[in-house]
């Protein structure tokens, strides 16, 4: 059964290969947090930060809430899902051989 990629599948390979974002991932895999939270992790500029959040949420792999006077930001688990599907096809195929 093959599982087709969408369209913005680059996007996310992009984001995935840079080694800040995938720890931001990491961090969020705990839960939701603000980007003050974020920033406060990192020995980088807020502004460096803001940028590797916008490339993360032009690929899908997070979404944020504004509550308030924050910004949360929190995995969009649908997006680690169609990637994950992709990629066990690859796997099935070698089993079925």
């Amino acid at each position: 059964m093959e599982f087709p990629l969408s369209e913005n599948t680059p996007k996310v390979f992009k984001a995935l290969a840079d080694p800040v974002r995938r720890e931001i991932l990491e961090l969020l895999k705990k839960g939701r947090l603000t980007v003050g939270e974020i920033v406060d992790q990192f020995d980088l500029t807020g502004a460096t930060i803001s940028y590797h959040l916008s490339q993360l949420l032009k690929a899908g792999l997070i979404v944020e809430e504004k509550h308030k006077n924050f910004i949360y930001y929190e995995l969009n688990a649908s997006v680690f899902e169609e990637v994950l599907l992709w990629l066990m096809q690859f796997r099935q195929e070698e089993r079925d051989d």
